[in-house]
């Protein structure tokens, strides 16, 4: 029986592979791109921004919902992140989780970092975690069997829901 191969095109993965290229220091970073540019807050996405901290849905999801939440500062280390930043960055997870719950009503989430390329960090240099929202039954599969993953909703449309919802607990917004 003649092997076949379908081909499922996802030409916005090429910005994903491309901007992993050279980087050296913050230039070549997109957390601090935006860290630095807050009147582009809605077309990059972020959600919520402080002096320290970054909240921001990732442009390359795995699931529907994916956040980054990083510091501010260009850090590659969790070690050398000060400590008061360490206790923001952990605050704005718990918000960022419990507004995307009445977001996307997920039944559970993956909450954690990959420190190094050789871990899975696709931006070595600046730490962050990911929030990365789970269903019983989801699509997860897809990877293993069809090399591709279904995301069912919009960036722009999860980040409306995000700050509407963020609003209505009273939690902190970025306009």
């Amino acid at each position: 029986m003649a092997e076949t191969n379908e081909n499922v095109w996802a030409p916005w993965r090429m910005e994903y592979i491309e901007q992993l290229g050279d980087r050296d220091g913050d230039e070549g970073c997109f957390l601090c791109r935006y860290r630095d540019n807050p009147a582009d807050d809605q077309q990059n996405h972020v959600l919520w921004r402080s002096e320290h901290v970054l909240v921001l849905l990732n442009r390359f999801p795995y699931t529907n919902g994916h956040l980054l939440v990083a510091p501010t500062a260009h850090l590659g280390d969790i070690e050398t992140v000060p400590e008061p930043v360490l206790i923001e960055l952990a605050l704005r997870l718990r918000d960022a989780k419990r507004v995307l719950q009445q977001v996307v009503f997920a039944h559970g989430y993956n909450i954690g970092m990959n420190l190094g390329r050789c871990a899975g960090a696709g931006l070595p240099d600046h730490v962050h975690w990911h929030i990365v929202p789970r269903w019983r039954g989801d699509t997860n599969f897809m990877a293993v069997t069809g090399g591709v993953r279904i995301i069912p909703q919009s960036l722009d449309a999860v980040d409306e829901r995000f700050r509407r919802v963020a609003e209505q607990l009273g939690l902190p917004a970025t306009p």
